[in-house]
């Protein structure tokens, strides 16, 4: 399926609406069909239960009035208490994080029952008769009770539904889960000591190349790789990207370039801009580093002095964590990708793990050092993530970054804690220089998990 058109559907199922309409629209269909039994089957079989009483039509109306009446009050009460739920979360988390609760199928099929339990009622109330033609659809009837207590279970599972939603340790679990799913589905896992060579990826320089401007303005969403590889090819051209998923493009400025660029069509301008989806916000289908934002931006405002949760900054390094590991033992793609000949057709910088550790830990790096809670944290969670490592190159990245943050903690921090963070610092400095396979969590009480000893101990060795 076309990687545009793909990137719609998943926003439409994503949208807060669409849940509700098809429930909504299956209920009406469910009404009809409800009354089509009943106009075949008729309403003699209810004579012969002794326990159960024939309703007639004046309580038929009553009953579907009752029930449709009370639906649409909660379905507006429903709606009240998410849209508080999703002030809460913008004000408390981020405005990045509304994109998880827009998308959560608890608050969407819960207001999708009520509005279906609604709809369902009138469907039957309007065929009701009294008189000499009098119908009353027994059937009908009986699933609309069977709906409104459906609706009742519902609404308790909403009510607990709310508060665990929006409980911190939940809101960041749901984002860090995702990151570490998609690193294990996007990148295939790294075999053997180090990094596998690219085949086949010599430098590339065509010659003169063809700018391509970018058709509108905003974040880029996603790519279509096959079908610009299928444009590379039919155009014998390489093509370069200039961004990546969530990069900000302007229209008329250069999206990516092709060369030679007497090969380059004004046809093939269109087709290139259609392989990129650009929409008002970032997504996290394509781009992990979205996540990663938004685990540092949840993270930041605990840390920031009107706040003051470290806390929760603590759990966000843990997943972010959690997510370096993945990118350390994992194969990340070469920039040159080729046709099956062998030939290069697409130069695009994929995401590397020293990107993601300046985007997670180098954002944090800042807010982290200027708290004594957190800046203990970040280095036991650099040093986790420095375990996993299979490069020398991965190790220099850490170290860097270490070092970096241990300048800024001496200015930031004073005192005991100063001189707390410190040592641990150089401990982690000293793991960091052993390289490859140095550190072993086992080997210090602070690194690893804290069954072993008080991490407030360091071991030098």
């Amino acid at each position: 399926m076309n990687r545009r058109l793909n990137a719609r559907l998943r926003m439409i199922r994503a949208s807060y609406w669409f849940i509700p309409s098809v429930m909504a629209l299956l209920a009406i269909g469910l009404g009809a069909l409800m009354i089509w039994v009943d106009v075949r089957l008729g309403s003699n079989w209810i004579r012969g239960l002794s326990w159960y009483q024939q309703i007639r039509a004046d309580g038929a109306r009553e009953v579907l009035s009752t029930i449709a009446g009370s639906m649409v009050t909660v379905a507006g009460v429903v709606f009240s208490i998410t849209i508080v739920a999703l002030s809460y979360a913008s004000s408390q988390y981020g405005p990045r994080v509304l994109t998880n609760f827009m998308s959560d199928r608890g608050n969407t099929v819960t207001l999708g029952t009520f509005i279906a339990t609604f709809l369902y009622c009138l469907m039957v109330l309007r065929t009701i008769r009294g008189g000499d033609d009098d119908f009353v659809p027994q059937y009908a009837v009986i699933v609309a009770m069977l709906l409104a207590v459906c609706s009742i279970g519902v609404l308790i599972y909403f009510i607990h539904h709310v508060p665990q939603s929006i409980h911190i340790n939940n809101v960041v679990g749901r984002i860090g889960r995702q990151l570490v799913r998609d690193a294990r589905e996007r990148f295939p896992a790294m075999i053997g000591s180090g990094r596998p060579e690219a085949q086949g990826a010599p430098r590339v320089d065509p010659g003169p190349a063809a700018p391509v401007p970018a058709a509108a303005t905003g974040y880029i969403q996603s790519i279509d790789e096959k079908r610009l590889l299928s444009l590379a090819v039919d155009a014998d051209v390489l093509i370069r990207l200039r961004f990546r998923p969530g990069d900000f493009v302007m229209a008329g400025r250069g999206l990516a370039e092709a060369a030679p660029a007497d090969r380059w069509r004004d046809e093939h301008r269109e087709e290139l801009q259609q392989c990129f989806t650009v929409g008002n916000k970032r997504t996290p289908e394509h781009d992990l580093m979205f996540l990663v934002s938004e685990l540092v931006e949840i993270a930041a405002r605990a840390l920031s002095p009107g706040v003051n949760d470290p806390i929760t900054a603590v759990t966000c390094l843990d997943w972010l964590g959690a997510g370096g590991t993945e990118f350390a033992s994992r194969a990340m793609p070469e920039p040159v990708r080729h046709d099956r000949s062998g030939v290069p057709r697409v130069v695009a910088e994929a995401d590397s793990f020293a990107f993601y550790v300046d985007r997670a830990f180098g954002r944090l790096r800042q807010y982290a050092s200027a708290d004594v809670i957190a800046a203990l944290h970040w280095l036991r969670v650099v040093g986790e993530v420095a375990a996993t490592c299979r490069t020398a190159e991965q190790i220099w990245v850490i170290r860097r970054e270490a070092a970096l943050f241990r300048e800024q903690a001496e200015a930031a921090l004073d005192g005991p804690d100063a001189r707390q963070v410190d040592e641990r610092a150089q401990a982690l400095q000293a793991l960091l220089a052993r390289g490859v396979g140095g550190i072993d969590a086992a080997q210090t009480e602070w690194l690893g998990g804290t069954a072993a000893g008080t991490p407030s101990l360091l071991v030098h060795r």
